[in-house]
Order: structure tokens, then C-alpha cells, then sequence
């Protein structure tokens, strides 16, 4: 199954990771690790048909015993290329599947913003011309790589994108301390480059301004990945999301209401995915739980329009695939991008 043949109803997760994460197993933190065979177990169960994979978020090529030490250092000396040796894994695995489920599996490269761009790209371009690639995935804050570096050196990864009209899926943060990964720099990417597409992950951490924002650019969308957990670090007021005044106003307490509410909100905007398995994490002092199931609970409480609009519709109009079904429309250009 592929963006250009999903039928109407079908349901697409955007948000999955695949792999291992080596500074999460070496802190003693979770989840560190997810395999497809798993993946697809848990999917089939909430009768999810496609699955946007991606690698976990530190690399192999960093400094093993700066990683015990909760560190991220890539030395000058090291030659390693980011991330090269887990998009090939990625690559390799998918193309052990059975036909049925590559078609099911739609992967994303994933990038380093702020490291050896060049040779990213590079390697990209390298990987077996029949490995059909979706979209690029960012996730600066673990690697503690500014998301803001894509508009100078890592503009080639941008150009990439656009060259083969890839999405891009960044995680987001509104906690101050995120020097890394902040929503308002994120927006400023794709404010300068309005011919590529990116998702916000986290609903831009519940931040009003940010959802308006994503709102107002046709170039922007917002994914609800770990939806139950924000939910519950908003009820808490935990940092991790929008403080009170600046919060998307409704009852965390319903992660039910919740989506509800974002999707009657954000009609074309919101995007769905799990963000497996991180819908539950625990590191350092931070302990949160959920479950792929209740994520998809949330999901299958929204009315059938609403739900038709999160988990396909407007997945593929960020995809960039709106234009081929019948019922999905496609966004319009800014006079920036018109050709």
C-alpha cells in the first residue's frame, strides 16, 4: 500500500520509531528499542493500515562514554557520517519484509541538523534507488542539535527535501531550557522555505501561539504523537508543555476531549501518530505512561469526518499525496512557492 492507492477510511500512524537508542538503554531510561515485528503486532491490534518509520534519536557514531556520562559529543577526529549506519539499518530491515508489509511500512531518513550536513545528504544518496523514502525526521533535542542550523549549514538537507519533495517532521518544545528544538524556530524553517512541508510534533507542546501559527502557514501541520502523556504533564503543569496563560484552552484531564477539541480547532492542521513507543517514557525524574492502545482510543473517539481528516486526509496532504485521491485537498501555495 502506498500514499497514491490508500483507500478512503484507512488510518496512517506518522509518527513510529524503529531501532535503538543508545543513550536511553545506557542511562537505564525507557524505551530504548523497538522492532518491526512488535511494531506491527501492536498496529494490526488498533487496525492501523501504514506506519511512518524512522530510526531512535541517538546515534551509534556518538561517543559511547560520553553517553554514560549523559553526554553528547561527536569528535572532530571521529569520520562518522550522522545517522548513516541507522537509516541503512532501517533500509535493510524494511527490504526483509514481506511485499504485503513494505507496503505498509513508508520510511523516513533521519537527520542531524546541526552536524556534518553534507555528508548526511551525501549518504543519503547512496542508499539503494528502489528504497523509497517518505520524508525526513528531526529530533534535535536528544542530540542537543539546534533545529535553526537547517536555515545555514543544513540548508542541503532542506535542499533535498525540496529536490525530492520531501516532508519534514521535527520534534517541538516551549520549554525554555530547549535551546534545541523550540517551536518559534521551527516556525521561522518553514516560514524561509515555503516549499517544503513540515509537521510540528508534540501539537506544538498545547502552545496557542505556535497552533495558530501552524494554522496560518499552508506549508505547516501539527502532529498529536504521545498525546495521552502531554495531556497529563498538562493537568500537572509540568515544563514540558505551554504554561497556562499561552496553553491551547481545554480539559486536560480528557485526553479524549482533548484531540477533540484540537481537531474541531484545527480542522486541516492536525495530524495522528503515536509516536511509538515513546507514549510512554522514563528518564531521570520523569516517569509517564500510556500505551499504543490508548493512544488509539483517543483516536477512535473523534467522530468518523474528524478522525478520516487526522489519521489520513491530512496526513497526506502533508505527504504531499492529496492531489492523487478523490476528497483530499491539496494545500495551496504561498506566492513565495507558486512556480
Amino acid at each position: 500500500m502506498s500514499p497514491r492507492s490508500l483507500p478512503p477510511g484507512a488510518r496512517i500512524d506518522c509518527h513510529t520509531h524503529i531501532g535503538f537508542d543508545a543513550l536511553f538503554y545506557l542511562q537505564g531510561w525507557s524505551p530504548y528499542c523497538l522492532d518491526i515485528p512488535r511494531l506491527f503486532l501492536e498496529a494490526e491490534q488498533a487496525a492501523m493500515d501504514a506506519l511512518i518509520v524512522f530510526p531512535f534519536i541517538s546515534y551509534l557514531g556518538l561517543d559511547q562514554e560520553a553517553l554514560l556520562r549523559n553526554r553528547i559529543e561527536l569528535p572532530e577526529s571521529s569520520r562518522v557520517t550522522p545517522y548513516e549506519f541507522e537509516n541503512r539499518r532501517l533500509c535493510e530491515e524494511i527490504q526483509q519484509q514481506s511485499p504485503e508489509q513494505r507496503r505498509r511500512l513508508w520510511p523516513f531518513l533521519i537527520a542531524d541538523p546541526g552536524r556534518r550536513q553534507a555528508r548526511q545528504v551525501e549518504s543519503w544518496r547512496r542508499l539503494p534507488a528502489d528504497y523509497v523514502v517518505h520524508g525526513i525526521k528531526i529530533q534535535g533535542t536528544i542530540i542537543q542539535s539546534k533545529v535553526i542550523r537547517l536555515l545555514d549549514e543544513g540548508s542541503c538537507i532542506l535542499d533535498y527535501a525540496e529536490e525530492h519533495d520531501l516532508p519534514l517532521l521535527i520534534h517541538s518544545s516551549i520549554k525554555p531550557s530547549d535551546e534545541w528544538s523550540q517551536c518559534v524556530d521551527l516556525l521561522r524553517v518553514a516560514e524561509a522555505r515555503p516549499r517544503v512541508r513540515f509537521i510540528l510534533a508534540h501539537s506544538c507542546r498545547f502552545h496557542l501561539p505556535s497552533l495558530r501559527r501552524v494554522a496560518e502557514l499552508p506549508n505547516a501541520w501539527f502532529d498529536c504523537s504521545a498525546h495521552v502523556i502531554h495531556c497529563e504533564c498538562a493537568a500537572s503543569n509540568l515544563p514540558a508543555v505551554a504554561v497556562p496563560a499561552e496553553r491551547f484552552p481545554t480539559d486536560y484531564s480528557s485526553p479524549e476531549r482533548v484531540l477533540h477539541d484540537l481537531a474541531e480547532a484545527f480542522p486541516d492542521k492536525l495530524v495522528w501518530g503515536s509516536d511509538a513507543p515513546y507514549h510512554s517514557i522514563h528518564y531521570e525524574h520523569v516517569k509517564l505512561k500510556s500505551s499504543y492502545r490508548r493512544e488509539v482510543e483517543c483516536l477512535d473517539a473523534l467522530p468518523a469526518d474528524l478522525r478520516d481528516r487526522v489519521c489520513r486526509r491530512n496526513t497526506l496532504a502533508w505527504l504531499g499525496r492529496a492531489d492523487r485521491l478523490p476528497g483530499v485537498e491539496a494545500p495551496a501555495l504561498s506566492p513565495e512557492a507558486a512556480p
